[in-house]
């Protein structure tokens, strides 16, 4: 499932594919994944525009032009490839965008969960982003405190809670909640200040390097790295890792490191 470090490569395929680049044509080869607006729509309010720099919020990435924006989610199957306009297109390719230079974007989703959607200024955006919280990325350590500290659900179901803090989803949270060494049953409330400075400061490394690698990665020694092991061991202290599901999604967490009243 797409998750921020995802959506952040995507931002990258973008401004390298795209910007300052004119979409010459808009080909939607499945309505499906179009919210609020129509194919036609969505072809005469791009076509002849430029992309401009993107931007990412979240699991959400901000196709700008030199007019409206176009902002895409990625649901649990969705991607953005870019090739020559002679690439064979995939099956799950749902639009495609032609590109001046002999370039095109396909956005590609087997599931159709979420899609895309148009924004025509500035105030549209925010009116399709004002229910998510702060990007997980750029929050600073005061508003990750309030956040968590004003929450009373399980810190699993509160880190993964766009309206909270946008960007993270069941992989990142596990990784961080394990290398914090917090269960992840614990009442983000409970949570003391040495506990929540733990995992602000565990967030943000484990962030970075998942950004860097465009995925989270499933590295020898990171939780993720073992989570679907037929028996799996924590990279840390060898202890069986433990599963079960936490507000519907699978979890994964080692009882040895991550303690009961931890």
């Amino acid at each position: 499932m797409p998750e921020l470090p995802d959506v952040e490569g995507f931002r990258t395929v973008l401004a390298s594919c795209a910007k300052g680049r004119a979409v010459q044509d808009v080909v939607v080869r499945d309505t499906g994944v179009l919210h609020g607006v129509s194919a036609r729509r969505l072809r005469d309010a791009l076509v002849d525009r430029r992309f401009t720099e993107p931007e990412r919020h979240g699991k959400w990435l901000l196709a700008r032009t030199d007019g409206p924006t176009l902002l895409l989610h990625f649901g649990m199957t969705g991607s953005l490839v870019c090739g020559p306009s002679h690439d064979t297109v995939e099956a799950h390719d749902r639009v495609l965008f032609a590109l001046s230079g002999g370039r095109r974007l396909h956005y590609r989703d087997q599931r159709k969960l979420r899609g895309l959607w148009l924004a025509h200024d500035d105030s549209e955006v925010a009116r399709l982003l004002e229910d998510q919280g702060p990007d997980a990325l750029a929050v600073d350590r005061a508003e990750f405190t309030a956040a968590l500290s004003s929450r009373r659900g399980k810190v699993k179901t509160v880190l993964t809670d766009q309206t909270v803090l946008a960007g993270l989803g069941n992989l990142l949270a596990d990784e961080i909640l394990w290398r914090a060494r917090l269960r992840p049953t614990v009442p983000a409330n409970d949570l003391t200040e040495p506990d929540r400075r733990r995992l602000y400061t565990q967030m943000r490394r484990t962030l970075r390097s998942a950004v860097t690698a465009g995925r989270v990665p499933p590295r020898d020694s990171w939780l993720t790295g073992h989570r679907d092991d037929p028996e799996p061991a924590c990279p840390r202290c060898g202890a069986p890792l433990r599963r079960s599901r936490i507000a519907g999604r699978g979890t994964v967490w080692c009882p040895r490191c991550q303690p009961d009243g931890s």
